[in-house]
């Protein structure tokens, strides 16, 4: 392993060590890798740029970014400040380290860096929905409500900020004022999922069930693979005595996330409540496999295995329980039920007694303080009282209060109205991300020809799910280049090398060799038909980058800030070190005539007409998308995400039922996205 970094070190100083221009170009290239979340990779790159020119501030702030989204906020905090060190004016970097602090509960240190935001732009908006949140977090409500009423002052139409203060007055306990403002935030956009689930939660503490229900209903329309409003309308389905209906939301998040804990804990209760054990206690095995130190779910399970008759298995568990929690008086009484089963009579006794006399003790102890049992229904998640073991579980009250603030300090704002979104373009790649809920399979012969000829060094497959690199990943990939580029001395005729080397180039995010390359592989045997696939795919990307990059840059022109709206919206990346294409018709006429060669090679090839039509649609050419979508779907009847495409294109045009008909056909076949849009496009 040694080895290899060193190899890779070596390789990146050959890079930098000539000119400037280099260490611009491996900046550049990081900043390519962050647009397409590639954070690993682009952190690899960042280090280099730093070795080479320590003084430089850039690096530094980049490298923060990439860390903010790989959660590492000490790490971007760190890296912050080393960049204010070097550029103390960067209030870009402040923003981002007030985020990160404010991730860490740092709240004096964000309100700090937030501070130094707005001395130099009073209107920031982020900065000043921030300083309200940390506020809130602080239980500081007086300087919370300041803030968020002068950001509302400027801001009169701004969602997340009638959002974020009526989370403040229901923190406060002000309940009128709370329901005022999301449903001031519903008002201004009826399509924002989590305004019902605001709403919805705080009608649930107001025990209004039945309005509850209905907004958790709205939200699940409209974000239908979030699984916390489907745990919330469990609880409030429960609180209703609809067990069957909080089964199936129950159901439903563990299809989404086999892995919820909550949700398997809570079905865990409600299946041994109606009697099916077995299930139950699978139900309580995963919640024990990720949580091992859960003493309730150890009880409940030792209760269901009483019952079926693993007496066994049942005191092991009660043992587990009781050497955690000695006070536990039910537990006792349990263990001394297990015991008589197993004709232990004497600890059968024994743990009765105890029991007891443990009951008597903490009821005298009650009395004393005053103190009544409430009726309670639900319990925390990092509520480990033992007595509450029957109760449904719930998130945290601090987590839910992270989730409210998430989207507005995670920095996803712009991300989060609805927007009519095609899905993803296809590329020929060595990698894809899983997707537990569509397991859709892409098939293509040319793939498939050129895998049996084994002339690359990986399975290329085709998808529209790309996977960021991991770090061994990234560790072959610059191995494999420097090995290509000697084969490559060796045979230079040889179109699949320079393929080979163009897909590593690609997955590194250097889309400059990765063009150059895949254009010799072209120049070499004219009829490579993925090799002009995966150019117009990397034309695209460069377009994308391109595009994006100026109306941030812009604003950064005029106040030198972070819009924190992820590294999708880098504001920083400057056109003058840069070789991507310049936005206009000619790059777009560039990228359609290497989807126009792929389809002369070969007509079959479907991903050509979906990735072209993605580009006549961004184009607003929406008839000539739609010509495009169907032709790919004629090929391919099942072809989930052309039905979606086109549902959009229609709707672009107005053709508003046809439309409807390929949201309702994609969805069907597991596009899940598109039951929101149908919910949206028929009222």
């Amino acid at each position: 392993m040694k080895k290899i970094i060193l190899f890779i070190a070596l390789i990146f100083n050959a890079l930098l060590a000539t000119a400037q221009i280099n260490t611009d170009r491996v900046i550049l290239i990081g900043r390519n890798a962050l647009y397409y979340e590639d954070y690993v990779l682009a952190i690899q790159y960042f280090n280099q740029a730093i070795k080479a020119k320590p003084y430089l501030p850039e690096p530094y702030f980049y490298r923060a970014i990439a860390k903010y989204f790989l959660d590492d906020f000490k790490g971007t905090e760190d890296d912050c400040s080393l960049a204010l060190e070097r550029n103390p004016f960067m209030s870009k970097a402040y923003q981002l380290r007030a985020d990160s602090r404010q991730a860490q509960s740092n709240y004096d240190g964000a309100l700090e860096d937030y501070k130094v935001t707005l001395e130099m732009y009073p209107n920031d908006k982020f900065a000043l929905i921030n300083s309200g949140i940390v506020n809130i977090q602080k239980k500081d409500y007086e300087e919370a409500e300041k803030y968020l009423n002068s950001l509302l002052a400027m801001y009169p139409n701004y969602t997340q900020g009638f959002l974020s203060r009526g989370a403040m007055y229901q923190e406060k306990g002000d309940t009128v004022k709370a329901f005022e403002n999301y449903n001031k935030a519903i008002e201004l956009d009826k399509y924002l999922p989590q305004s019902y689930s605001m709403r919805g939660l705080l009608h649930y503490y107001k025990k209004d069930y039945e309005k509850s229900q209905a907004d958790l209903d709205e939200a699940i329309r409209l974000a239908p693979l979030q699984t916390g409003n489907y745990i919330n309308r469990g609880l409030v389905r429960y609180s209703q005595n609809d067990l069957r209906g909080a089964m199936g939301d129950y159901d439903k998040v563990i299809d989404l996330d086999p892995n919820n804990v909550i949700a398997r804990f809570n079905r865990g209760l409600l299946r041994s409540q109606v009697g099916d054990d077995n299930r139950a206690i699978a139900d309580f095995d995963v919640v024990i496999k990720f949580e091992p130190n859960n003493y309730i779910a150890y009880y409940n399970r030792a209760l269901i295995k009483n019952n079926i008759g693993d007496y066994r298995g049942a005191l092991e568990d009660m043992n587990t329980v009781l050497a955690q929690y000695p006070e536990f008086y039910q537990g006792f009484y349990a263990r001394s039920e297990i015991k008589r089963r197993q004709n232990d009579l004497k600890g059968a006794e024994r743990d009765y007694n105890y029991a007891r006399n443990e009951e008597s003790r903490k009821y005298k102890e009650l009395l004393a303080a005053g103190v009544t049992e409430e009726d309670e229904k639900t319990r925390e998640t990092s509520d480990k009282d033992i007595d509450k073991f029957d109760l449904l579980v719930v998130a945290d009250k601090s987590e839910e209060e992270k989730n409210k603030y998430n989207s507005n300090t995670r920095g996803r704002i712009q991300n989060q109205q609805i927007k009519l979104e095609l899905e993803p373009r296809f590329v020929v790649s060595y990698y894809e991300k899983p997707n537990d809920l569509r397991r859709f399979v892409y098939y293509s012969q040319l793939v498939d020809v050129l895998n049996k000829r084994s002339a690359l060094p990986k399975k290329l497959r085709i998808t529209n799910s790309e996977a960021a690199l991991n770090e061994l990943q990234i560790q072959e990939h610059f191995k494999s280049i420097d090995d290509l580029s000697k084969s490559i001395m060796n045979a230079p005729e040889s179109a699949e090398l320079y393929f080979a080397r163009a897909m590593d180039y690609m997955l590194v995010q250097d889309f400059s060799s990765a063009i150059e390359d895949f254009n010799k592989a072209i120049a070499l045997d004219p009829k490579f038909t993925l090799a002009y696939f995966n150019l117009a795919v990397v034309y695209t990307k460069q377009l994308d980058l391109k595009e994006n990059v100026p109306e941030y840059e812009r604003k950064n022109e005029q106040n030198d800030k972070l819009s924190l709206s992820g590294p999708k919206k880098d504001p920083n990346l400057s056109s003058s070190t840069t070789t991507l294409l310049d936005p206009g018709k000619m790059e777009y006429d560039q990228i359609i005539k290497n989807y126009n060669k792929v389809i002369e090679l070969n007509p079959e090839f479907i991903y050509a007409y979906y990735n072209r039509a993605a580009v006549r649609y961004k184009q607003n050419d929406f008839r000539a998308a739609i010509l495009d979508y169907n032709e790919a779907i004629r090929r391919d009847p099942e072809f989930a995400e052309a039905y979606y495409n086109r549902g959009l294109s229609r709707f672009q045009v107005k053709d508003k039922n046809r439309a409807l008909d390929d949201m309702r056909k994609a969805g069907e076949m597991g596009v899940v996205e598109a039951y929101s849009i149908i919910k949206r496009m028929t009222e």
